[in-house]
């Protein structure tokens, strides 16, 4: 006979697009990116991690983005996305907040759509910043680009769209006992 805890997985998705304009900055995944066009947005336009954040708010069943960080609050004017996921990152770790719950961030996957800048080289960067701010390991985060061929608004250099898929791991309180 013996313990073990039940677990369970949860899955969130989470996508996000925002238009470029010259003059900018361009953020994605807490990094900087040279770059001559930058995101509209309300906050630093950061669309990798505002897709993150919705992949997270959404396996957890906390909502979205836009919930929590409205747009129309004065507060979040151009505030740090990073600032934005950690405070997520804590939203999972609040038992009050999650009936009893606590979700484990089992593994993140972004895929960035984006006609230019060529990211390849901001990629790893990208990927340990995430980490580091959702206290996982490096190794648990993927960050892939791409284009669209010069299709669409973002082929035409319009905007950038981002999809991001996450793993929870829920580690409930709950004690199941068994014989063997």
């Amino acid at each position: 006979m013996g313990w073990f805890s039940s677990n369970s997985i949860r899955v969130g998705n989470g996508y996000d697009v925002h238009a470029l304009k010259e003059g900018l900055p361009m953020w994605l995944c807490g990094v900087s990116i040279p770059s001559e066009k930058g995101f509209v947005a309300h906050s630093d336009g950061d669309v990798a991690i505002h897709a993150l954040c919705d992949a997270l708010l959404g396996a957890a069943a906390l909502g979205d983005i836009g919930l929590h960080f409205p747009d129309s609050d004065p507060k979040y004017k151009g505030i740090d996305s990073k600032k934005l996921l950690a405070e997520v990152v804590g939203m999972l770790k609040d038992r009050k907040r999650n009936g009893g719950e606590l979700y484990d961030i089992e593994n993140v996957d972004i895929t960035i759509a984006l006609q230019e800048p060529k990211l390849r080289p901001y990629i790893d960067q990208m990927r340990e910043t995430l980490a580091r701010i959702m206290g996982i390991e490096k190794t648990r985060v993927s960050v892939k680009a791409t284009t669209t061929e010069h299709l669409g608004f973002v082929g035409r250099g319009e905007g950038c769209e981002v999809w991001a898929t996450v793993q929870l791991i829920t580690k409930s309180a709950k004690r199941i006992f068994f014989w063997t």
